[in-house]
């Protein structure tokens, strides 16, 4: 074992030695065994952001940009209930949902003067898609398909009323940025950068709008997503209304799942508007990106938000398009739901380490 780690140590100072002129790491090397349930995602260069042919781009996807990343392993699938049951149990973690509420403490992520609400709202618990919600039409308006549920969280997905009996196999999900982090440093992984996501998202395929090419007709047997009239009428096409198991699509071209639809996915990056353009500005290819220095959200200035990627069961062209593989949101750190989960990754120093 020692020898073997010895060999692997000499070969990752040879890779990394023949990097002096920014060459990208591609291949596997030969005497690197693939993790279990992860695939090698090839470094490789490319064209980060909005593609040119992708009729949806939003603004924040722009201006795309030259990025050189490492290749790396990725999981997959989603992290399910059965691996983070695993991880709790080991221990014996509490996540952001399950904790007590310290009023002082969550008034600082809200404007100035917001009025502490009643004790018995102010519970634990995480947001939740209201699916009894009709006749919207003002899309603007994101509070009127979203509800506080106390006593949901992970395993309580819907309250505590529910349970995730005969779901080990589903994404886990209200999941915070730091319960995430807490289950990658239990498992020896980390959080894909947002360059990372996107190549791994892309697969074989060249600068593809999704995950599987460039025809959004093939969604339904590609994606976990909404069909119909978000959020009034799910017509349910694809044979689900909410989450699926992981694996229930087809993969991408290197065998990674749901990377678009199911569940958001958490990337270690800072959400931050300008971060794009100063990427753009430097005229150069950008090795191995880590995202931006601190986060900024015009629209959000009281939270820190982290970049999440690939939409989940609820995105639908109408209103959020983010089956995209260049679509991307900001979420709050401390904030959780029942459409977003996470998928881990590991990269050769990291394995060296271990």
């Amino acid at each position: 074992m020692k020898i073997n780690k010895l060999i692997f140590g000499i070969l990752l100072v040879a890779i990394f030695a023949c990097n002096n002129k920014e060459q990208v790491i591609k291949d596997q090397p030969e005497n690197v065994v693939t993790p279990p349930n992860m695939v090698w995602v090839s470094g490789n260069t490319f064209t980060q952001g909005a593609k040119e042919n992708d009729r949806l781009a939003l603004e924040h996807e722009k201006p795309a940009h030259s990025v050189a990343v490492d290749g790396f392993f990725m999981d997959i699938s989603e992290v399910t209930n059965a691996c983070f049951k695993k991880f709790v149990a080991e221990t014996h973690y509490v996540t952001t949902a399950e904790r007590p509420i310290n009023w002082e403490e969550f008034k600082k992520s809200l404007p100035e003067g917001t009025p502490k609400p009643a004790d018995s709202i102010l519970q634990p618990g995480s947001l939740v898609f209201n699916d009894e919600v009709k006749n919207v039409t003002n899309y603007t308006d994101f509070r009127q398909w979203w509800k506080w549920q106390t006593g949901a969280n992970w395993r309580h997905p819907e309250g505590k009323n529910s349970n995730i009996i005969g779901k080990d196999n589903h994404p886990v999900v209200h999941i915070s940025f730091e319960d995430a982090q807490a289950y990658c440093k239990w498992a020896k992984r980390r959080l894909p950068t947002e360059a990372e996501w996107e190549l791994a998202a892309m697969g074989n395929l060249k600068n593809p709008v999704y995950s599987w090419g460039d025809d959004q007709s093939k969604m339904d047997k590609k994606a976990n997503t909404w069909q119909g009239d978000f959020p009034n009428y799910n017509a349910k096409s694809d044979g689900y209304s909410a989450l699926a198991a992981v694996k229930s699509f087809t993969p991408n071209s290197l065998g990674i799942y749901d990377i678009a639809g199911n569940v958001w996915e958490y990337t270690q990056d800072w959400y931050n508007v300008n971060y794009y353009q100063e990427l753009f500005s430097k005229g150069e290819t950008t090795r191995n990106p880590q995202g931006a220095t601190e986060a900024w959200n015009p629209s959000n200035q009281y939270e820190n938000e982290r970049i999440i990627k690939g939409g989940s069961f609820l995105c639908n062209e109408s209103y959020c398009s983010s089956f995209r593989i260049s679509a991307r949101m900001g979420m709050a750190e401390g904030s959780s739901s029942n459409h977003v989960g996470f998928r881990t990754v590991v990269d050769l120093k990291m394995l060296q380490k271990n």
